[in-house]
């Protein structure tokens, strides 16, 4: 169960074999009595012995033979689960987009953990439904953090003097931006993410200059009216030292990072994993051309967002341009 873990499987054993009852394994162990029963009763051998290692046998057994009586009942539901999958859905974007908007088309509701269940299941594994999620992986693995160098930057201001209604996200127009790099090639990806409304702008630029990203955020701030584009948020990147050129032009206001803490611009961050599904490292940008480059930012944009009440980012912004 997932409550116990393999140290508490082999406590129950030990105190098992010494002849302690469920309710004083719980006891010295710390945990409710209903929960040890409960492992013993499912796991035991016909003999009523509790081995730790049979008992790992028989929980992922249990876990491959899982079934989903709702995808299992309902075709409409599963097809819809897994054409959503593989327009590069979310489950957490399908299960919400469900619930508010789309329930009555396939004529039930589903949670994200289900889906993800399915998508491990046997089924979802033939069908490779774990190659539709955002990183492609075989099991479900704990976020790791990337460290990033620290620069100095002429006219820098620390993030800690940004506004608070910035961080709360309560007007519409704050921005972070970020470089993404690729394998073996000088062009890069510069990437821009509204934080209220998370929409996102992306443009490939030769290099890591100051110069050619400057250029990307001024190609991003040309396409929405210029009262959409209040403030931005930067990491240590020497590609931002030319920031005040857009602060003075733009009457932008310009905040940085810590030294080593790029979750402080955690939106453009999260963005940038959303674009690397379609943008891996090893991509060849210089076979890219501006339609490529745009069609996947639109496929970005119009995505529900869990945030946005399951609506897309360019269907929330609409009320603020």
């Amino acid at each position: 169960m997932a409550q116990l873990k393999a140290e508490d499987l082999y406590l129950i054993e030990k105190l098992r074999e010494s002849g302690l009852s469920g309710r004083e394994i719980g006891r010295r162990m710390n945990k409710n009595h209903t929960v040890i029963n409960r492992e013993i009763a499912r796991n035991k051998d016909p003999a009523g012995n509790y081995n730790m290692q049979d008992a790992f046998r028989k929980r992922h057994r249990r876990r491959l033979n899982k079934k989903h009586p709702k995808l299992e009942s309902n075709l409409n539901l599963k097809m819809h689960v897994i054409d959503k999958l593989r327009q590069s859905h979310s489950p957490e974007q399908i299960a919400g987009r469900l619930r508010k908007y789309e329930y009555r088309k396939v004529g039930d509701t589903i949670s994200h953990e289900v889906i993800y269940q399915f998508i491990y299941s046997p089924e979802g594994r033939q069908l490779k439904l774990h190659l539709c999620l955002r990183n492609k992986r075989p099991h479900r693995y704990k976020k790791g953090t990337r460290r990033v160098r620290k620069y100095m930057i002429p006219e820098r201001v620390s993030i800690h003097q940004r506004p608070e209604h910035i961080s709360l996200k309560k007007e519409f127009g704050h921005w972070e931006t970020d470089l993404m790099i690729f394998s073996k090639q000088k062009p890069c990806l510069s990437v821009q993410y509204e934080k209220k409304g998370q929409l996102c702008r992306i443009h490939v630029v030769a290099d890591k200059s100051a110069e050619s990203n400057n250029e990307a955020i001024i190609k991003s701030i040309d396409t929405l009216p210029l009262t959409s584009f209040k403030s931005i948020t930067y990491d240590n990147g020497t590609e931002n030292v030319r920031h005040a050129i857009l602060r003075e032009q733009f009457n932008l206001d310009t905040y940085f990072c810590d030294g080593y803490k790029s979750w402080q611009k955690g939106g453009v961050e999260n963005m940038n994993k959303l674009l690397r599904e379609f943008l891996p490292r090893n991509i060849k940008l210089e076979n890219l051309t501006e339609d490529d480059i745009y069609e996947i930012q639109e496929k970005i944009n119009n995505r529900p967002r869990k945030g946005l009440g399951y609506l897309t980012p360019n269907e929330y912004v609409q009320q603020f341009i």
